[in-house]
């Protein structure tokens, strides 16, 4: 099978797995991109993009089925889209890009395998600086390495108390919708089709998306899902900081 399908059936794949917990799916996106040897030049708007669309997807679902909590994101918000911006000015590259994603790479197949503490029923309430210093840590990496960051803000609301997994996921979808747009912003050459078969990856990753954004936020998860993707994003991460 051609190396350009195999990538399409993957994004697909993931689309569908990170819209289902409200993520956008770039941290995935570019595991699959770096492991098939595309240049990170030809897939780096992509990806936003597509983490745009498929994170908005995610939101607009979680959001009708009564997750969202404004109060709950927007003192993240104020600093983390200035903040994305800026860590988009300073783009990464080689060897530094790699290692770095792949410890960012952790996150995600952390939270998939649940090895943060159970989450609580009863949410906590979050201090407006706490979450201004934590948007603009967050947003700043975020734009550094080319994500949306809600690999890091969903298991950092589950492990401070401050939201439930469905509300975790509502945040993080608009969070990452927000910091994509300004990282996007942020870059001067924005070629988001560079080969013929970018089309096809871009309405793979999209399809699933809009499928996995329906089912996380109406249908349980199923814990199988979860240790599949996590075992795919182990082997990126081991990828990206060892070889």
């Amino acid at each position: 099978m051609p190396i350009e399908i195999i990538i399409a059936i993957s994004l697909f794949v993931l689309g569908f797995l990170y819209a289902s917990v409200g993520h956008g799916g770039a941290s995935g996106y570019i595991a699959v991109f770096s492991i098939t040897g595309i240049a990170a030049g030809v897939y780096k708007p992509l990806v936003l993009l597509l983490n745009i669309i498929v994170s908005g997807t995610a939101f607009l679902q979680f959001k009708r089925a009564g997750y969202l909590k404004w109060k709950l994101i927007l003192p993240f918000l104020i600093t983390s889209v200035p903040c994305a911006y800026l860590g988009a000015k300073f783009p990464l590259k080689g060897e530094i890009y790699n290692i770095l994603l792949g410890i960012a790479l952790v996150f995600p197949i952390a939270r998939l395998l649940q090895l943060n503490p159970k989450e609580t029923l009863d949410s906590k309430e979050i201090s407006l600086l706490a979450g201004l210093i934590t948007g603009a840590i967050l947003g700043f990496a975020a734009g550094l390495l080319n994500i949306g960051g809600g690999i890091f803000l969903s298991p950092v609301l589950i492990l401070m108390g401050w939201a439930n997994a469905k509300e975790s996921a509502a945040a993080a979808a608009f969070f990452i919708f927000c910091n994509s747009i300004a990282g996007l912003l942020s870059i001067k050459e924005q070629s988001f089709f560079t080969q013929d078969f970018s089309y096809i990856w871009f309405f793979a990753a999209i399809s699933g998306g809009f499928i996995g954004a329906y089912f996380g936020s109406n249908l349980y998860q199923n814990k199988t899902i979860r240790y599949v993707l996590a075992s795919v994003m182990s082997v990126a991460c081991i990828k990206l900081l060892f070889f």
